[in-house]
């Protein structure tokens, strides 16, 4: 099976934690990804692309596969890289 996704990485979960508001306020995910993402999909607004089980990070995929589409995750996620808010969009 494959996915797309997008994601927002920061180092800290006090930051993830933020973003998360600022969705719930109405920002959308597009421009909160460019404004505040560590990642280089920053400036796509946070697109991974189209990805199969077993090519991401497994707490970012587990995180990502359970995601129905336009959905995002609750809490912010966190790996070796950092903490991810994550949406699935395909």
């Amino acid at each position: 099976m494959k996915i797309r996704a997008s994601h927002i990485l920061v180092k800290h979960q006090y930051e993830a934690e933020d973003i998360l508001r600022a969705l719930k306020s109405g920002k959308t995910f597009e421009e909160l990804a460019q404004r505040y993402s560590q990642c280089p999909s920053a400036r796509v607004g946070g697109d991974l692309g189209v990805f199969a089980e077993g090519r991401m990070d497994e707490v970012f995929e587990e995180a990502a596969f359970a995601l129905k589409v336009n959905e995002t995750t609750l809490h912010p996620v966190r790996t070796r890289f950092g903490y991810h808010i994550i949406r699935r969009t395909e």
